[in-house]
């Protein structure tokens, strides 16, 4: 079989196998992109699950700063967000950027008809993760000073 003559319009011949295979029209992007969590929504979920006893302080040792996890350690030592009937879960986070690597948010934690107010900072390590360098929930009792 001899090969086709070129074709004056510059385009090549088609071959047998092209002919055969069906064309499928160009289409855009199948999967639209899913919005990424808030570094602030995460956090929130951690703390809860730590001060509710679901998950281990130890836990978030990678993801504290500071003092962060001693307090974070001193809270869930003493359960404020357990109980024995619903799951706490955060309903409302709010938060301020006082300054650009730097977010001080504080959430609404609810467990049935209870409402706990919880408050955290988050500061952007050169590493580009994000760490919890303190945590407070609602009011206290007020914690011994060390000598």
């Amino acid at each position: 079989m001899t090969d086709p003559a070129p074709r004056t319009d510059g385009t090549a011949p088609a071959s047998a196998s092209t002919e055969a295979t069906p064309r499928v029209p160009a289409q855009g992007p199948r999967h639209t992109a899913i919005p990424q969590p808030l570094p602030t929504d995460l956090f929130a979920d951690l703390l809860v699950a730590v001060l509710s006893g679901h998950r281990p302080v130890h836990s978030m040792l990678r993801h504290t700063r500071g003092r962060a996890y001693d307090e974070l350690a001193w809270l869930a030592e003493r359960g404020p967000l357990r109980t024995r009937g619903a799951r706490p879960v955060v309903r409302d986070i709010g938060y301020f950027e006082p300054r650009p690597g730097a977010i001080e948010a504080f959430a609404r934690i609810g467990a049935g008809d209870r409402l706990r107010a919880m408050a955290f900072r988050l500061e952007l390590g050169q590493d580009l993760r994000w760490r919890c360098t303190a945590v407070e929930l609602g009011p206290r009792p007020p914690r011994p000073e060390s000598d």
